[in-house]
């Protein structure tokens, strides 16, 4: 109500200075309405973005994986392009950046990632990269200089607050220790601090060696396994709503949301909401607001949508 408020009071200053200048005649005023209005503009557009992020977990600290498809080299090398997009972005909104896991590939870009992203609605913010990503290049890799196709999958996950419980039975874990490698040789241990956890009913696997202490990775890859077991759990049940609704079709992890395009002409694209953006660089340094916002706006019409359709149904 406050940041209403707020935006209401401003609204009527920029009204009152309209006035003023009218009765006036006054065209000296008319930079500094032009200054409060576009101010105001953007104010507006952020608090109508908050708006949809009213999801149970949007305002969740984000965990982000990523992993590289099937193609060698081609596609580590595009794992760790996404790794470097979504650090940027984060960074760049403020956000703090925790590396939880990374394995770097032989030749060149990463084997999979895991990340934290610390704020108030990462994950709201997030939740619609996950899926997989599609690069199209001329290769650095190839001699021939021939155009590449590259797939990656990015998985986004609510950090689970302690109060949510997510009942896991100790039988069901595999544990195992191994030794830690960081990114660029970075927090090389010589202990077996780094952790593994295989929960056996699921068949999910989390791993953590950010932290010198076992212990420690321990207790995070328990907090990631805790987030993805309510992740699962939660769509599972969008699963089994989206399977009673006719003719709409399952969003799942393998579904091809968006792809990059920079050759032989430069285009991103998200297949979902049709945003698109010609500057590609832009994007993989971080620029990701454009497709944020149009997946958000995506998601509430479709909602909309939906609930009118049932409203329909039941009439």
């Amino acid at each position: 109500m406050e940041s209403y408020q707020e935006l209401q009071q401003s609204l009527e200053d920029v009204e009152t200075l309209v006035e003023l200048a009218q009765e006036a005649q006054d065209l000296t005023l008319l930079p500094e309405i032009e200054e409060q209005l576009v101010s105001l503009s953007r104010r507006m557009a952020k608090a109508e973005l908050k708006t949809l992020l009213s999801g149970e977990q949007d305002k969740n600290n984000a965990i982000v994986s990523i992993n590289p498809g099937a193609g060698g080299t081609e596609s580590q090398d595009w794992a760790a392009m996404l790794f470097r997009m979504y650090t940027r972005w984060a960074q760049d909104k403020g956000y703090k950046v925790k590396i939880l896991d990374y394995q770097s590939a032989d030749d060149a870009g990463i084997k999979g990632a895991t990340f934290l992203v610390e704020g108030p609605y990462a994950y709201g913010y997030l939740k619609g990269e996950t899926g997989v990503h599609r690069l199209v290049r001329i290769s650095p890799f190839d001699a021939a200089r021939r155009r590449h196709t590259s797939f990656a999958s990015v998985f986004v996950y609510p950090e689970v607050e302690e109060e949510i419980q997510v009942d896991i039975n100790e039988k069901d874990l595999r544990i195992e220790t191994y030794r830690a490698s960081g990114p660029g040789g970075q927090h090389v241990n010589v202990t077996d601090s780094a952790v593994r956890i295989t929960h056996i009913p699921t068949g999910i696997v989390v791993q953590c060696q950010n932290e010198r202490s076992q212990h420690k990775n321990k207790e995070m890859a328990m907090k990631i396994l805790k987030a993805r077991i309510y992740e699962l759990k939660k769509r599972e049940k969008e699963k089994e709503k989206e399977e009673l609704e006719k003719g709409k079709k399952e969003i799942a992890w393998g579904s091809q949301i968006r792809s990059y395009v920079l050759h032989p002409y430069q285009l991103a694209k998200d297949h979902r909401t049709g945003v698109e953006k010609g500057n590609v660089n832009g994007v993989l340094d971080g620029d990701l607001d454009p497709f944020i916002e149009g997946y958000l706006l995506w998601a509430r019409q479709k909602g909309t949508l939906s609930a009118a359709g049932d409203a329909e149904e039941e009439k």
